[in-house]
């Protein structure tokens, strides 16, 4: 079996970060959200790996998951150059994917407890395709399934008015070699776009069999800011709790790294202080992840994102921010609560 990761999207709700920094990539618990995908495809004992990227941010992702040697995986790069949806993204992958059965994962999800039972059960049932499927508050918002008393899907329909089960489409699928076929037969849907939830559908109208998974556990789709700060606090506080993030996979370092340096200052755990940061006259947490050479100066910080190299001094307040590469913050005089979402080598001075 190959894995097929789909790393394409532009990120435009995570500007202006993304302008510079392809959403894969946004460390969260101080580790690229990409990171936990790869991880997770290791420990389902997948190890050829497609990866799907687009022309203007897929010399970043090259450039940091090289030949995926870090992860045990032999790592491919396949071209998407345009935004043709997620059955668009296979059938460019053909050519690496060939009649192999597959894992496709979105490289923006996160998954508790991994990958593997879905490997494992497609393994065992030997279906067509597997779902992974999570109950939802609100199924309006995304594709949803409907079972039959066995668990196969009998329908799938995209982000319905009157859903007929709460049972939402997660970022991950299993699928045998005859989804391409499934895909030559669908056309754009009304974005212009190949749909996967087309091509399983038309599975299910050539008479193939789906199978359902559902997942108990948390799933984190790192679309928006709040996305992004939410998979930080829930994966600093499984590290804090020493709980496996993903079956024995931890977060990229919870609490204070070696080679960081402090100075009078509040730590509220769960926080992520990488290596290189310079801490002074602060409060630092809950929720905080610093990435390395960060340095805080005076301020007050919780539930938020310093990329590498960013920094905030004086007297302010700064909560639900995420904070670019190189970023400065200065503050002159005291700010009750900023709270900010700015990209790399940017400068703000509040007064």
């Amino acid at each position: 079996m190959k894995a097929l990761v789909l790393c394409a999207g532009k990120g435009t709700r995570l500007r202006p970060v993304t302008h510079s920094t392809p959403k894969h990539l946004i460390p969260v618990a101080n580790r690229e959200i990409l990171s936990y995908v790869l991880y997770q495809i290791a420990e389902a004992g997948i190890r050829d790996v497609g990866i799907v990227i687009s022309p203007d941010s897929g010399a970043r992702i090259r450039e940091t998951i090289a030949d995926g040697g870090k992860w045990n995986l032999a790592v491919s790069y396949v071209v998407q150059d345009v935004a043709g949806g997620l059955a668009h993204a296979v059938k460019v992958s053909r050519g690496f994917l060939a009649d192999s059965e597959f894992l496709m994962f979105l490289g923006d999800n996160l998954i508790e407890g991994g990958v593997a039972p879905l490997v494992e059960e497609f393994s065992a049932k030997r279906p067509d395709g597997l779902v992974l499927l999570k109950a939802v508050a609100d199924p309006r918002r995304f594709g949803v399934a409907e079972l039959d008393a066995r668990g196969q899907v009998l329908r799938l329909v995209e982000k319905p008015k009157e859903p007929k089960s709460n049972l939402a489409l997660v970022g991950a699928y299993v699928f045998a070699p005859v989804i391409h076929d499934a895909i030559d037969r669908i056309g754009p849907s009304w974005r212009g776009e190949l749909e996967i939830t087309d091509a399983i559908q038309k599975l299910l109208d050539m008479r193939r069999t789906v199978v359902s998974h559902e997942l108990q556990g948390w799933w984190l789709d790192t679309g928006t800011r709040d996305d992004i700060l939410e998979a930080n606090r829930v994966l600093l506080n499984a590290g804090a709790g020493r709980q496996a993030v993903v079956s024995g996979l931890e977060s990229g370092g919870c609490g204070v790294a070696p080679g960081a340096t402090l100075s009078n200052c509040r730590v509220v755990e769960p926080v992520s202080v990488a290596a290189g940061c310079v801490l002074r006259d602060c409060c630092i947490g809950p929720a905080v992840s610093l990435a390395a050479n960060a340095n805080v100066s005076g301020a007050t910080i919780s539930n938020s994102i310093l990329m590498e190299g960013a920094s905030v001094a004086g007297p302010l307040t700064v909560t639900d921010s995420i904070i670019g590469a190189r970023a400065g913050v200065m503050a002159k005089s005291c700010v009750c609560a900023a709270r900010l979402f700015i990209g790399d080598d940017s400068s703000i001075q509040l007064s």
